[in-house]
């Protein structure tokens, strides 16, 4: 079998006018095993199905902050840089995936846009609107924890990850780089880890083979953590599957 190609959202740069990539994303995927490909930004329905064609799974990656009309506020002056287009670009991605039940994975941004796009809110800025003791930026170095997530007994995240003597939820250490994060879980949507002050920081959607995000950041972290290149790892298994299944 050929290795499954896992189609990245792009990361877009307004003042360079460019679109780029983070080394993590695409490494994380080749040492899982997939063959990654960063996806144009466009918002050409017929193109976005042709180029799922040719995937096996789908990495909803970082960036921009989601515009906050995606869940039906107004952007607040405490609200960052926003990408209009990516948001557009992305529905249009993730409704097809949904329908034809690829693999996803969300990392950060991913995480928030996934709870936006199926009817969840967001804030705009931690802050500003749930100030807290909890650190969610971090300086360098990105590939160490900057807080701690309990991860929730009995979910796909805690299966994966849970020691075997572990009987409860339990805490793992995460990267953290984000300011904005889920307020309203999506009813589509179950959580599976939460951070120190209550936020959500994995998400799973039951009744789909593989909808899955996380907030923290695999991509700066999986040369140097387990439980980062278990989540890369477990992401493209899914994706092999779907390949496989669609060879049949």
């Amino acid at each position: 079998m050929p290795m499954p190609v896992i189609g990245i959202t792009p990361l877009v740069d307004y003042e360079k006018e460019s679109y780029w990539m983070l080394p993590g994303y695409m490494n994380g995927i080749i040492e899982a095993g997939g063959a990654p490909i960063m996806l144009p930004l466009t918002e050409d329905a017929d193109m976005i199905r042709q180029l799922l064609d040719h995937c096996d799974g789908l990495l909803i990656a970082g960036g921009q902050d989601v515009c906050p009309v995606l869940y039906g506020e107004e952007e607040l002056p405490c609200c960052k840089e926003t990408s209009p287009e990516r948001d557009r670009m992305e529905l249009i991605l993730f409704d097809e995936a949904l329908a034809r039940d690829l693999p996803v994975f969300g990392i950060c941004r991913g995480l928030q846009f996934i709870n936006a796009a199926l009817g969840g809110t967001l804030y705009q800025d931690l802050p500003t609107q749930h100030p807290s003791d909890t650190g969610h930026v971090m300086g360098r170095p990105y590939d160490v924890a900057a807080h701690q997530v309990s991860i929730l007994r009995g979910t796909a995240l805690w299966e994966l990850l849970h020691p075997d003597s572990c009987t409860d939820d339990f805490p793992i250490g995460v990267n953290s780089l984000h300011h904005q994060a889920i307020r309203d879980l999506a009813p589509q949507l179950e959580a599976m880890a939460v951070s120190e002050d209550g936020l959500t920081e994995a998400i799973r959607m039951p009744g789909k083979s593989y909808v899955q995000a996380v907030q923290w950041h695999p991509e700066f972290s999986y040369k140097v953590n387990e439980d980062s290149r278990k989540l890369f790892r477990d992401f493209v298994t899914a994706a092999e599957c779907y390949q496989k299944n669609r060879r049949i």
